[in-house]
């Protein structure tokens, strides 16, 4: 068989659904040609390979390449100085109505030109590389403006040109109330409805449309135009529910087929329900229940007798997860969440690309999937999501290079 490069003696966590756990293979081998994978399984049953490279892995553990589903790495500015607030008890809420929170990192958004905000998202971006990463989703939301959330989703769109990694767009502009808006919350939903969704569209800057579903953000009403407008043009919609409170945000994203709804530490048995007969994914951040000191975890045992498929991420943002690692995001999401080994890594690859709906492109080492891979020097899968402040990657692959 011709190829353009095979890894060998190589054991593999292919995280396939048709195989059970990780998906383990020992002495196995991988191939690709032109960017995809052509062959993966045991030595002993491949065909005899004909390739331009022969990489020996020397018995190292090869992975699909990691998956963040839910970052906002482009925004202006920091938030530590509410760090501090919160260290002085401060709430999340009340930072927010103080016009600190999101709003303070719009200000930091709008000032800042296309190339400082892409400037500053590439070391947030190389840190995910360098850790495995090859596919990571990008929201806007913190220019709130026609003007800014284009500026910022274009932004995204640059950093998948100038590093060699996948880059899903989200429009996130229902994230929170502009100053020009206050006390105008419909007002704000008729720009983002009438003028931003058909301008994003029509300029091809998104891959999704989400919202932010919350006491602070805006209700399931406004959010369905939100998602009404989304699916006028033909965009996908994802969710940040009932992170603060239940607001049955869960349940609108079910039944507008949402790709995933995230956060959920509020979420009840029919947001569950509805989550599950959907086939929307939960994506749960830990990062920011760490970083804002929440007490009430996601419904994890419930999501799992539902059969709800569980993905991980960072939630990278200035002002609840400044988090640029999803290796401590797997070992948070095991110690306080309570997930498996297996979910943790099911979560940042094969359910992540669920999230994103690129589950028939990536997430899984299966033939026909891009040729993906985090290769790494540990002696059993659980090093992942056991260590903290360890990074054991030896090799990251992406489209085959």
């Amino acid at each position: 068989m011709l190829c353009d490069r095979v890894w060998r003696n190589a054991r593999l966590a292919t995280l396939a659904a048709d195989r059970p756990g990780l998906g383990t293979i020992n002495g196995g081998i991988l191939a690709c040609s032109e960017g995809r994978i052509v062959y993966v399984g045991e030595a002993a049953d491949a065909p005899t390979f004909e390739a331009a490279e022969s990489v020996d892995c020397e018995g190292r553990w090869i992975t699909p390449g990691l998956i963040d589903p839910h970052t906002h790495l482009v925004f202006g500015g920091d938030r530590a100085h509410e760090f501090e607030l919160r260290l002085g008890h401060a709430t999340y809420e009340e930072i927010a109505r103080s016009g600190g929170g999101i709003i303070s990192t719009m200000t930091a958004t709008r000032a800042a030109g296309e190339d400082e905000l892409v400037a500053q998202a590439l070391p947030r971006l190389d840190a995910l590389i360098a850790e495995g990463v090859t596919t990571v989703e990008v929201k806007s939301g913190y220019g709130l403006s026609l003007q800014h959330e284009l500026k910022s989703l274009r932004a995204a769109r640059r950093l998948g040109e100038a590093r060699r990694v996948t880059v899903t767009t989200t429009f996130l502009g229902a994230h929170a109330l502009p100053a020009e808006f206050a006390g105008d919350p419909d007002g704000y939903i008729d720009l983002v409805c009438r003028e931003m969704i058909p301008a994003v569209a029509a300029e091809g800057l998104a891959d999704a449309v989400d919202a932010f579903c919350e006491g602070i953000g805006f209700t399931p009403a406004q959010i369905r135009r939100v998602f009404e407008a989304a699916r006028a043009h033909g965009l996908p919609v994802k969710l940040h529910a009932e992170q603060l409170s239940n607001l049955s945000g869960a349940v609108l994203a079910a039944e507008f087929g949402a790709l995933s709804a995230d956060h959920l530490e509020h979420l009840d048995a029919a947001g569950i329900a509805a989550m599950a007969k959907a086939g929307v994914v939960a994506t749960l951040l830990p990062g920011a229940f760490y970083f804002v000191r929440e007490t009430r975890a996601p419904p994890v045992q419930a999501l799992r007798d539902a059969g709800v498929a569980i993905a991980l991420a960072t939630d990278c943002n200035p002002g609840t997860s400044p988090l640029t690692s999803l290796l401590l995001a797997m070992n948070m999401g095991a110690t306080l969440f309570r997930l498996t080994v297996e979910e943790c890594l099911a979560g940042v690859t094969r359910e992540a690309a669920k999230a994103l709906g690129r589950a028939g492109d990536t997430g899984a080492l299966e033939a026909g999937k891009r040729c993906d891979l985090a290769i790494w020097d540990i002696e059993r899968p659980a090093e992942l999501v056991y260590r903290m402040g360890f990074n054991p990657l030896h090799a990251r692959v992406w489209r085959g290079l």
